[in-house]
């Protein structure tokens, strides 16, 4: 198994930095949580310093205690970084996650009373050390946030700062027999919760996969929280993956199952669409999906489109995993 490759700076421009204003609360999130001290907050993900980003809300006129609701910045803010950022409601009121249903905009309302805990994640297959993870054992991890952005398959993007741990640091708990050549992820069956699941359109429970290289790089995370807050219902509750270079439909959510495989594991989306939905699914603007071009994407927020990066941007990090691949046959 080849170790990953270490963590480069995230080329995010600081038109698509969300304002430190918004949730300037994370330390008492963290603290409330027993995480405090994960570091600063952008120094990995974004190369930018946690004083640069204290100096950019002060100059902002933004109170130090603002709360995290607060989720539009002041014009001010806004003209320093030249774009509007998403916002906290933005996020989390325009959702795809089929669970619950195909309305982007109702999941929040069918999602407010889903239960996300108690919640235990097994971890198992080609392993030496099988273990099944409570909420609060997952918490332990190294909590770190990341902002990256977020590309959907069907056109449109976000950027959004998460709050989780590396993937790899799980994987590594386990310890993965050299077998192992792919992790299958599987997420909470569960219809009188997630009323979208007693459609027959869809082989539930959704299932996504990655292959081992793509699980060990440091970009890839699971995400327990957002804004400096713990993960909404609607976004994944308590815990989903995050691979900010793949098309958004990749990053399953609420995950109760994590297994090493030895082959390329069936997905929810290739196993009904395979021409559509590839297993890579890798973002990449020279290949079209046979309903939406990918040249170009809608931010949430904005009026005009912008041009699509190759692998969302994080070239620099992942291109390595795919020397000599044909990336308009492997989609």
């Amino acid at each position: 198994m080849s170790s990953s490759p270490k963590l480069k700076t995230v080329p995010v421009r600081p038109s698509e930095i969300t304002p430190e204003h918004i949730y300037l609360n994370r330390r008492h999130f963290l603290k409330s949580m027993g995480i405090l001290g994960v570091g600063a907050l952008l120094a990995a993900a974004c190369g930018i310093s946690e004083d640069q980003q204290t100096a950019s809300a002060t100059k902002a006129g933004s109170p130090a205690g603002t709360s995290s609701s607060e989720t539009k910045p002041s014009a001010t803010t806004a003209s320093e970084l030249s774009d509007t950022p998403n916002t906290y409601e933005e996020i989390t009121n325009y959702n795809n996650f089929y669970e619950f249903t195909t309305n982007k905009d109702r999941v929040a309302g069918l999602a407010q009373d889903f239960e996300s805990t108690p919640w235990q994640v097994e971890v198992y297959g080609l392993v030496n050390n099988p273990k099944t993870f409570g909420i609060e054992d997952l918490l332990k991890f190294q909590q770190e946030e990341r902002i990256y952005r977020m590309r959907c398959v069907e056109g449109w993007s976000m950027v959004i700062p998460w709050l989780g741990f590396t993937l790899s640091s799980l994987l590594n708990e386990v310890e993965p027999l050299s077998s192992a050549k792919y992790v299958s992820f599987e997420t909470l069956l569960d219809p009188e919760q997630m009323p979208g699941q007693k459609s027959p359109v869809y082989p539930w429970p959704y299932q996504e996969g990655l292959r081992m290289d793509e699980a060990m790089n440091d970009l890839t995370i699971l995400s327990t929280g957002l804004y400096g807050k713990a993960m909404p219902n609607q976004n994944g509750a308590p815990i989903r993956l995050v691979v900010p270079w793949k098309y958004g439909f990749k990053s399953i959510k609420s995950i109760v199952k994590i297994e090493l495989v030895d082959e390329e594991p069936e997905t929810l989306w290739s196993s009904i669409a395979s021409n559509e939905y590839g297993f890579y699914a890798n973002v990449n603007p020279e290949v079209a999906h046979p309903r939406w071009s990918q040249a170009s994407e809608r931010r949430i927020g904005e009026r005009k489109r912008r041009p699509t990066l190759m692998f969302n941007g994080y070239a620099e990090e992942v291109a390595h995993m795919y020397e000599g691949m044909d990336l308009s046959v492997y989609f």
